[in-house]
């Protein structure tokens, strides 16, 4: 288990003789946290960040104390296990998603295998939301099949109706709020009582993950709703500087060991420095997100009323068809949302992406920066079937000013505008 995360210690021992109990992350609100935990004052000699410890080797002072290093994941043995930088991150992780304890890894993706691995064995059946991140639907499909594990999509609506899927081998749940390119979202509560209410048919608890990158745990807290594992790409949001590679992933005691044995044999440790750069994005995500949220509603209430615009995919919106599930379960929305077009050509919308220029052309999101893509559903998935009539294009809302957004927007959305007809025996 991760150690319990600390708040900064008192400066001199006069003041710690004088000192009454002071407060604990459990009484802490999140912002408060965000600038708190992870720290320990007596570790870095009093400096506000920590230390970016890079190693591999450690040293020990006898065999004994080697020995005893080896006995739990909090010991400093080897660089590939972590280091008090990572262990930092980590401990303010958990504090925040409400979890036990918490593995840093290399990416976001890193952090989806490892849960995956750490719970999945063959003859296995698992249910996997028909949304999910494509790379991740990608292994599910090949690596996990090829080892001998069935690979069951369900549509993310379902809800309570998932309980039909159930079957005694039923090991795992993958859920992502909302869908990485449609944004539904799940009604988690309902398929909670499902797959609980199944459990005692089952050899072993069905195990319920939920990747929480587009919220955040600080929009949004799966394990208060009863989920077991919780992932996040923190290269998008955590980080938020598009400068670093970051995948965190939480859990209840009952659940954590596996969850480090996966990653310390899959050899997914985090570097220190890209920890390092995870906490230094922790301290100031709520004031971003804020922002992201902010600038996000007003350009997707914007293009609501753009008359090239078929639909907007974004739960913070009334229009939504998940706007109350949001608004009961999450605390928040962020920057990232697709648009549906009206039908237009292939051609138009590459004319329209290009002639953007305050949005970068670009994999990945959640830094400061805004950004577009096109963007085709996940494979195996209906554009019919979901209502998806035109292109989809998807926005990262940045911390630009959204007037400007508004204003670039407006001007490139003319390429998607039918071509004038063309005259006959000359103009007219």
């Amino acid at each position: 288990m991760t150690p319990t995360a600390t708040l900064p210690a008192p400066s001199s021992p006069a003041e710690s003789a004088q000192a009454v109990p002071g407060p604990t992350p459990a009484t802490l609100r999140p912002d408060t946290l965000l600038a708190h935990v992870g720290r320990c004052r007596s570790s870095t000699q009093g400096a506000v960040n920590p230390a970016v410890v890079r190693a591999s080797t450690v040293l020990f002072d006898s065999v004994a104390a080697m020995r005893s290093a080896q006995q739990g994941y909090e010991g400093f043995r080897y660089g590939r296990y972590g280091t008090p930088t990572t262990r930092q991150l980590e401990q303010a992780y958990a504090t925040l998603e409400g979890a036990d304890g918490a593995v840093a890894v290399s990416s976001g993706f890193a952090a989806i295998v490892t849960a995956l691995q750490a719970f999945v064995r063959p003859g296995d059946h698992i249910l996997v939301s028909d949304g999910v991140y494509e790379p991740a639907r990608r292994f599910c499909l090949t690596r996990l099949a090829e080892q001998g594990v069935e690979v069951e999509f369900f549509p993310p609506r379902e809800g309570a109706a998932i309980a039909r899927r159930l079957r005694p081998q039923t090991r795992l749940v993958y859920l992502e709020a909302p869908s990485s390119i449609t944004f539904e979202l799940h009604d988690v509560p309902a398929i909670v009582d499902a797959v609980r209410q199944g459990d005692g048919m089952r050899p072993a608890p069905t195990v319920l993950l939920l990747d929480n990158t587009w919220a955040t745990s600080l929009f949004y807290r799966p394990l208060d709703l009863g989920v077991d594992v919780v992932v996040q790409a923190a290269t998008k949001y955590v980080v938020g500087h598009a400068d670093a590679m970051l995948g965190l992933v939480a859990a209840r005691d009952t659940y954590f060991p596996a969850l480090r044995r996966a990653a310390i044999d899959g050899g997914f440790s985090a570097s220190p420095d890209d920890a390092y750069l995870g906490l230094r994005g922790l301290r100031t995500l709520s004031v971003r997100l804020e922002r992201h949220q902010r600038n996000a509603l007003a350009v997707a209430s914007w293009l609501e009323r753009r008359p090239e615009v078929e639909r907007v995919l974004y739960p913070a919106l009334p229009s939504h068809p998940d706007h109350a599930i949001w608004r009961r379960d999450f605390r928040g929305a962020s920057g990232l949302f697709s648009v549906v077009l009206k039908p237009v050509t292939e051609e138009r919308v590459v004319r329209f992406i290009d002639s953007l220029h305050l949005f970068g052309i670009g994999f990945c999101w959640g830094g400061y920066e805004s950004l577009v893509s096109p963007e085709p559903v996940q494979a195996g998935r209906d554009p019919a079937t979901l209502g998806l009539n035109g292109p989809l294009v998807r926005l990262h809302v940045g911390l630009e000013d959204p007037a400007d957004l508004i204003a670039d927007l407006e001007g490139a959305l003319r390429h998607l505008a039918p071509a004038p007809a063309a005259t006959v025996g000359g103009a007219v």
